[in-house]
């Protein structure tokens, strides 16, 4: 991956493993979420480990803030050879206790805030007639579980996205990789809006993630991994 501009965005559990194991494989990365602050830690790591990092800013809700972030990306390098969708927010609470607001931000972020970003990135890798996006509608995304509605709705819903995009691409030149991932050890779960117990020494280390994602990258010139299921052994099926 010499020289690949990787645009993450999301610098949680999964997008800072992405970018410490894609920029020891040469990539130059480009770390962006809400606050800057979460990607400072990780990007001053892999640029004092002799990487290429940088941070940026981006609300995924604004398509203003997404443009300029995504144009400003391509202005700086030229190009963007890998988008990686490693954000979003989590709910897992019965419908009936939902506050509405919530349920919107989760809808806007997960769903809407995936459009923008896409839509934004795809307008360069058509130019450019490649590019590889991944994007992570977790096991949520093909089955559903109590009191996961609003969630799984988002994650359903990128999964038919992303469906839908590969049958517009197919001459582009663009691959899309989906992540069908258990539950995984990162910061999603300090959330209020996770109402269920977890046991985070039985999940899925975002390091062997980031392996997954740097292999689906890396597949042969004219094949491409679309689908894959990771879980933890203790969720294996559901």
């Amino acid at each position: 991956m010499n020289d690949q501009v990787v645009l993450i965005v999301g610098a949680g559990g999964i997008g800072s493993a992405c970018a410490r194991l894609l920029s020891r494989a040469g990539a130059r990365i480009v770390l962006a979420s809400r606050s800057e602050e979460k990607g400072e830690a990780v990007a001053r790591e892999i640029n004092e480990n002799d990487g290429e990092a940088y941070v940026t800013h981006v609300d995924v809700t604004d398509m203003s803030s997404v443009i300029n972030m995504v144009n400003d990306v391509a202005r700086e390098f030229g190009r963007i050879d890998v988008l990686i969708n490693a954000f979003g927010l989590g709910m897992i609470k019965p419908l009936l206790d939902i506050n509405p607001r919530e349920a919107k931000d989760v809808i806007d972020t997960n769903l809407y805030g995936t459009f923008l970003v896409t839509q934004s990135v795809m307008r360069y890798m058509e130019t450019q007639k490649q590019g590889s996006i991944v994007m992570f509608p977790g096991i949520l995304g093909k089955t559903a579980v109590k009191n996961s509605s609003v969630y799984a709705a988002t994650r359903f819903a990128l999964t038919g996205f992303v469906k839908s995009l590969i049958e517009e691409n197919r001459r582009t030149g663009i691959r899309f990789s989906m992540f069908y991932l258990g539950s995984v050890n990162t910061p999603f779960w300090e959330n209020p809006n996770i109402d269920m117990k977890v046991n985070t020494d039985k999940m899925l280390n975002p390091g062997e993630v980031a392996k997954a994602v740097y292999y689906a990258l890396n597949q042969p010139s004219g094949s491409v991994l679309n689908e894959i299921v990771i879980q933890p052994q203790s969720e294996q099926m559901t």
